[in-house]
C-alpha cells in the first residue's frame, strides 16, 4: 500500500499515453477512410515512375489501395499525431521548457514534410533507377503494385522520421539534456547508429540504405551546428 503513491504519476502518465494514441489512432483511421475516396487518383500519382504495376493474387489491388489510405491518413492526420506528441513529450518539462514545444513543434512538421518530398522526389527514382537498371532481355522487371506500395510506405515513413533529426538534437540541446561539445564527441557513435538505423528502417537493399545514410549524416551535422547556436542562445537567455 505504502507503494501506490509512488506508482500513482507512472500510471498517470501511462494513461495519457494511452489516451493520446487512441486519439492519433482516431484520426488517422478517419483520415484514411477519407483518403481511400480519392486512393485512385493518388495510386495513378505515386505510379508514375515505374508505369504499369501488375498484382498476382486477387487481394493485391485491395490491399495495395487500404496500404496507401493508411498512408494517406497518416501523413494527413500527421499534425494532430505529433501535436499529441509534443504535448506528452511538455508534461514532464518545466514550465520554463514548455516554451520549446511551442517553437520546435511546428518546425517538426515542416521537417516531417520535407524528409516526405525527399522520400518521393529523390530517393524514389534513384533507388528505382538503380534497382530496375538490373533488368536485361531474359530479366524483365514485374512488380507488383503490394509490392510498390509497401516499398514506398516504408521509404516514405523512414525519410519523414530521419528528418526529424535536427529537431531532436536541437530540441534536447535547449533543455539541457545534450550539449554541442558532447554530439561532436559521440559522433562515431551517433554515426554507427546510423546505419543501424537505416539498416531497420529503410527497404532491404544496400542503394537505399546507401540513399538514406547521407541525409542522416548531414542531418546529424546540420543538428550539431543548430544545437551549437542553441546553446549559445539558451547561455545568454540564462544570464
Amino acid at each position: 500500500m505504502t507503494q501506490q503513491p509512488d506508482l500513482a504519476p507512472v500510471w498517470d502518465h501511462i494513461e495519457e499515453l494511452r489516451s493520446r494514441l487512441f486519439i492519433c489512432l482516431g484520426f488517422v483511421l478517419t483520415a484514411g477512410l477519407a483518403f481511400y475516396q480519392f486512393v485512385d487518383p493518388v495510386l495513378a500519382f505515386v505510379i508514375k515512375p515505374v508505369g504499369r504495376l501488375v498484382f498476382t493474387s486477387p487481394a493485391d489491388a485491395f490491399v495495395a489501395r487500404v496500404l496507401l489510405a493508411i498512408l494517406g491518413g497518416l501523413l494527413t492526420a500527421m499534425p494532430v499525431v505529433l501535436y499529441q506528441i509534443w504535448m506528452f513529450v511538455a508534461r514532464g518539462l518545466k514550465d520554463s521548457e514548455k516554451k520549446f514545444v511551442r517553437i520546435y513543434g511546428p518546425l517538426s512538421l515542416l521537417c516531417f514534410a520535407l524528409g516526405v518530398a525527399f522520400a518521393y522526389y529523390v530517393a524514389l527514382p534513384i533507388s528505382l533507377k538503380f534497382l530496375l537498371g538490373f533488368s536485361s532481355e531474359w530479366l524483365v522487371p514485374m512488380i507488383t503494385v503490394k509490392s510498390y506500395v509497401s516499398f514506398l510506405t516504408s521509404l516514405v515513413l523512414a525519410c519523414g522520421l530521419i528528418f526529424e533529426l535536427p529537431i531532436v538534437l536541437i530540441f534536447l540541446t535547449a533543455i539541457g539534456i545534450a550539449t554541442p561539445e558532447f554530439l561532436v564527441q559521440k559522433r562515431r557513435h551517433a554515426i554507427v547508429l546510423i546505419l543501424i538505423v537505416s539498416a531497420v528502417i529503410t527497404p532491404p537493399d544496400v542503394i537505399t540504405l546507401l540513399i538514406m545514410s547521407v541525409p542522416l549524416v548531414v542531418l546529424y551535422e546540420a543538428g550539431v551546428i543548430a544545437s551549437r547556436i542553441t546553446y549559445r542562445n539558451k547561455l545568454a537567455w540564462e544570464r
